[in-house]
């Protein structure tokens, strides 16, 4: 199956730099200071966001939130990626992970299975769903968003996925930061047909968006990223003094050989940061959860320790905070 490209997308900068903020603040694992946004990112871009519902699976140690922003007004979704100096045996075992399961529906779309049973197979989807329909419930049809980093940006995708076709959402965008590829060249056709709206940010010589491997000489058989990547550079003046960031907007075939594909894909560093928000890690062997005990009235654990908080959203205050960006 050929590729089909997709010629609509328009880059914004300043939105990315918002969903950045987003993306970044959802690897914090102090859940008081993430559910109350009250955390070290919760501010400034994103100052008047609301959280609804903030949820962990402790046993993939995948951590979520929904909730609804004020500029721009539309329910955000946001993915944590991988936790700390974990990151190198997660990179090592990405390289010769294999196009292992059939896309559902789609005749010849293969994907990457550990990602795909990510959202699909663990407590995050059916927590996820619930809290975009009371979102929408109480504020009418938001557009919605949805945003992560590194392995966040590859389940990100699939819930996009999953919302559209599966769930019959509209205006859904997507915004990730250095993901994996994460299907074949017949997936990444079928996933732009119905997210257009994506922003595949990929930075300098970050190692992540180079893997699984992609090989032009096998292209029915190996794994194809889909468009739009926006290909960050770290640009130093003879001076070397003036340090910025070039950005390149890329075809829409999704592996453009003039991007991120044109260099090595060899730096851990260029992966935890981007736009200069740095992503933390942490220790590799722990799913931290730190939470007040003043927010037992919105919790629910599971018998397998699964934590899922959640605010009824159409509460006065959070109304009232939404209503000063309309």
């Amino acid at each position: 199956m050929e590729y089909e490209t997709n010629s609509s997308y328009v880059y914004n900068h300043t939105f990315a730099l918002v969903m950045v903020e987003y993306a970044a603040a959802v690897y914090i694992s102090d859940m008081t200071a993430l559910f109350t946004w009250t955390c070290s990112r919760c501010h400034g871009l994103t100052e008047g966001f609301e959280v609804v519902q903030l949820v962990v699976d402790v046993e993939s140690c995948l951590q979520s939130y929904v909730g609804v922003a004020k500029d721009p007004q539309a329910v955000i979704i946001a993915f944590r990626g991988t936790r700390g100096t974990s990151i190198q045996n997660w990179i090592e075992d990405l390289f010769w992970k294999q196009l292992d399961l059939d896309y559902p529906g789609m005749p010849g779309a293969k994907v990457h299975s550990g990602f795909y049973r990510a959202y699909h197979c663990t407590t995050i989807r059916p927590a996820i769903l619930n809290a975009v329909k009371k979102a929408k419930e109480a504020y009418g049809d938001l557009d919605i968003i949805v945003t992560g980093h590194s392995m966040g940006g590859a389940i990100a995708a699939f819930c996009a996925l999953d919302l559209i076709v599966n769930h019959n959402a509209t205006n859904v965008q997507v915004v990730t930061f250095g993901q994996p590829r994460i299907g074949n060249a017949a997936f990444a056709s079928y996933y732009s047909k119905h997210l257009p709206k994506t922003t595949r940010v990929t930075h300098g010589h970050d190692i992540v968006p180079h893997l699984p491997p992609y090989f032009s000489m096998l292209r029915r058989k190996t794994y194809h990223h889909f468009p739009t990547e926006v290909w960050l550079q770290d640009t130093t003046s003879k001076l070397k003094c003036l340090a910025h960031n070039f950005e390149t907007v890329c075809d829409d075939s999704g592996e453009d050989p003039d991007c991120s594909r044109s260099v090595v894909g060899n730096s851990i560093q260029d992966h935890l940061s981007y736009y200069g928000v740095d992503f933390p890690t942490d220790d590799p062997g722990t799913c931290w959860i730190v939470m007040d005990p003043l927010l037992v009235e919105y919790e629910s654990i599971d018998s397998e320790g699964n934590v899922v908080l959640l605010k009824n959203p159409s509460t006065p205050i959070t109304q009232a905070r939404i209503a000063v960006g309309k």
